[in-house]
């Protein structure tokens, strides 16, 4: 069930990101980009560990600003600017 939920929540917060972002992904997109990015995050936030935390505001906040970095460094190797 948890890997459901996984990809429930990878597709919201990939979507948010790809609307703050100005990019159209799609779902499968949504969810990936939703995914890796809450695992950037958390490398970003936790010093390197992996936080396996209930969903909050703080975790859902962490997954958004990791899936926007990744969206930034896709539009960086794809186009060469941050858009």
């Amino acid at each position: 069930m948890s890997i459901l939920l996984w990809l429930v929540i990878g597709a919201l917060v990939g979507a948010v990101a790809g609307m703050i972002m100005g990019e159209s992904m799609g779902l499968f997109g949504n969810i990936v980009i939703g995914v890796v990015g809450a695992f950037i995050g958390g490398l970003m936030f936790s010093h390197g560990d992996i936080n396996n935390s209930p969903l909050t505001i703080g975790s859902f906040s962490v997954s958004l600003v990791g899936a926007i970095v990744l969206l930034g460094l896709v539009n960086l190797f794809r186009r060469g600017s941050l858009r």
